[in-house]
């Protein structure tokens, strides 16, 4: 009995012991389970406080937006009473684009504006007005308001462009006036952009493509070489000016300052500018062979101005056809930088001059002198050639060309120069090397 009662002591006690370790188990898994219950909680107050403070920082920041934006209006506002007080007129308001967009939360959006740059055009619509006198046109596009007609009908095909659904096109005699008065007064695109109300990226676009329109189209048509009939009248003519048979132009070269190239300076570099100006100076040639009317009938433009007018000459396709025969038995007259040719005339530069070789070269002048006249009103019409041009290299060609071409127009259509646009042409002249070419001018 007794060992009866022990076994059951013992079964008790072991059942006692087990429980025992479950009890413990199941204390250390709620304590467990306590712990990360707390550490969730925690990390959920801290997003939720994250979270707050993003919120707050993004309506601070649309706060400071919303102020930002009644103080741009209100400056705005002083601004343009202050211009009124000045022009007595009110300027053109600023256009305005809104945009409302709503908080992540669902609360009420915060609006933003975007300010557009106000450019008058006001300038430009009184010249573009039929009752702008053309006296004032004049002065400021070198030409009469019927010129300006002629030229912008015959660009109008190469130069139009179509409006779009976002805006409408620059109208053609808007873009012709942006490039001729840019070339009529040589002022920077900054200036162009204030006359126009356009923007200076705009102003620079359409020079350029307005140059190339006049070299591609209006070039071939008025600078030609001279026809059969032409080249008689021209004879006669220059022989009652200087007396002087079988002559049919005028030869010179001038030079076209500019700023440093980026590449082949030394080329460009024109050392007879430099040491009479005192400072470094680079350059590129404009050749041209003038008729009696100073109407260019041939141009040879961007030959470096390192060279020679004697080097442009033979570098020119007019050297090319004149030595394949098409000016057989005429004269080209030139001066004493260029050499004595089968066709090209030119002044004794020797010493001990006869009266007789005097009195010739009192006629040679007498033709080279209509040559440099009318570089000189071309210089004189065309403002920008007279200063350095900011131009890329590669567009020189045009913008020069296109100069060339004005010109002519203007010539031919008898555009009288004001006197104050009377520019003298001053180039340094290098009488050539080699002053005789051939023997039959020596014989001459």
């Amino acid at each position: 009995m007794e060992n009866g009662f022990n076994g059951n002591y013992k079964k008790m006690s072991g059942k006692v012991s087990d429980d025992s370790l479950v009890n413990e188990e199941n204390s250390g898994f709620k304590d467990l389970l306590s712990l990360l219950l707390d550490e969730g909680a925690k990390q959920e107050q801290e997003q939720h406080q994250w979270l707050s403070g993003f919120e707050t920082f993004f309506e601070a920041e649309a706060k400071i937006e919303e102020i930002n934006g009644f103080e741009m209006e209100e400056e705005l506002g002083n601004s343009r009473k202050k211009r009124a007080r000045k022009s007595g007129s009110i300027a053109g308001t600023s256009s305005t684009v809104s945009a409302t967009s709503d908080n992540a939360g669902g609360g009420s959006g915060h609006q933003r504006r975007l300010w557009v740059k106000s450019r008058s055009k006001d300038w430009w619509e009184k010249c573009n007005h039929p009752d702008f006198p053309d006296e004032k046109f004049k002065r400021a596009f070198r030409m009469s308001k019927h010129t300006f007609d002629m030229v912008c009908e015959e660009l109008e095909p190469a130069v139009m462009k179509k409006n779009t659904m976002l805006r409408d096109a620059i109208p053609v005699r808007q873009r012709v006036a942006v490039c001729i008065w840019r070339l009529a007064t040589g002022e920077p695109l900054r200036m162009v952009s204030k006359q126009f109300g356009l923007g200076i990226s705009t102003c620079h676009k359409l020079v350029l493509e307005v140059c190339t329109a006049i070299k591609t189209v209006l070039m071939p048509k008025y600078i030609q070489w001279p026809d059969e009939n032409k080249i008689k009248q021209l004879k006669h003519e220059f022989e009652s000016i200087a007396g002087i048979p079988n002559v049919c132009g005028s030869m010179y070269t001038t030079h076209i300052p500019i700023i440093s190239p980026k590449t082949n300076v030394a080329a460009y570099f024109n050392k007879k500018h430099t040491e009479r100006s005192q400072k470094t100076s680079y350059s590129i040639t404009l050749q041209g062979i003038i008729d009696s009317t100073g109407v260019f009938t041939d141009v040879c433009i961007g030959w470096p101005g390192s060279m020679s007018d004697e080097q442009v000459l033979s570098n020119s396709a007019f050297h090319q056809r004149a030595t394949m025969g098409q000016l057989k038995d005429l004269w080209v007259v030139g001066g004493k930088m260029y050499p004595l040719m089968d066709w090209v005339l030119v002044p004794y530069t020797h010493q001990n001059l006869t009266w007789a070789q005097h009195a010739f070269n009192e006629k040679i002048y007498e033709i080279e002198k209509l040559g440099k006249e009318a570089f000189g009103r071309l210089k004189g019409r065309w403002a920008i050639l007279q200063k350095r041009m900011d131009i890329k290299l590669q567009e020189l060609p045009a913008v020069l060309g296109a100069c060339c071409v004005l010109h002519n127009i203007c010539e031919m259509r008898q555009e009288e120069m004001e006197g104050e646009l009377k520019f003298e042409v001053f180039d340094d002249e290098v009488i050539a090397e080699n002053n005789l070419r051939s023997m039959a001018t020596a014989q001459a």
